[in-house]
């Protein structure tokens, strides 16, 4: 899987063919598909792992009570940018790349990324309906909004990280928007 999300990162979905992926995780290409039915069923299984693994790495910023929930949340999305300097920017998120190369082409993955998407803005608006809880936030805020526009704002700045290769994106949505949606 790993070989796979390299791949998927550094030559999108439809820059690498079965061919490169099986000689990346070092197996005969034939054998690819006695794990997978098609490269959109790898593509989903890729995006299952780099989700988990998103979660497992992030994911217990959102629940840390020794924050206040809107610094949690500030928090999460600065640690999930930082991460993306190891590779100076390049590479953006596997999610919205995804998202933009081949939702129109797969409905398999675009249901699996809709998937993502949804538990990813579950795990905020729990976070948020904390921060609500305690005045942080509006208690007006319609919160499965909120979280989707949070995450829409953040896949748009990796989206111009990745153009432009360069941190600012992620330091704007952090500085400026961030702060101006936890306002509601």
């Amino acid at each position: 899987m790993k070989a796979g999300r390299e791949l998927f990162l550094n030559l999108g979905f439809n820059g690498c063919g079965v061919q490169e992926i099986a000689t990346a995780s070092g197996i005969p290409k034939g054998s690819f598909y006695s794990y997978f039915d098609s490269k959109e069923a790898f593509a989903m299984a890729v995006l299952e792992e780099y989700w988990s693994d998103v979660e497992e790495r992030f994911g217990g910023i959102l629940v840390d009570t020794k924050l206040p929930p809107a610094k949690r949340i500030a928090r999460y999305f600065h640690e999930l940018s930082e991460e993306k300097a190891a590779n100076n920017y390049a590479h953006g998120c596997l999610i919205g790349n995804l998202s933009l190369e081949i939702s129109n082409a797969s409905s398999q993955v675009r249901s699996k990324l809709s998937d993502i998407f949804e538990r990813w803005e579950a795990s905020l608006v729990r976070c948020l309906r904390e921060a609500q809880g305690k005045s942080e936030i509006t208690r007006h805020a319609d919160l499965s909004n909120l979280a989707a526009a949070i995450i829409e704002s953040w896949e748009g700045a990796a989206m111009r990280a990745k153009v432009e290769q360069k941190r600012w994106p992620y330091r704007r949505f952090e500085e400026v928007l961030l702060p101006a949606l936890l306002q509601g």
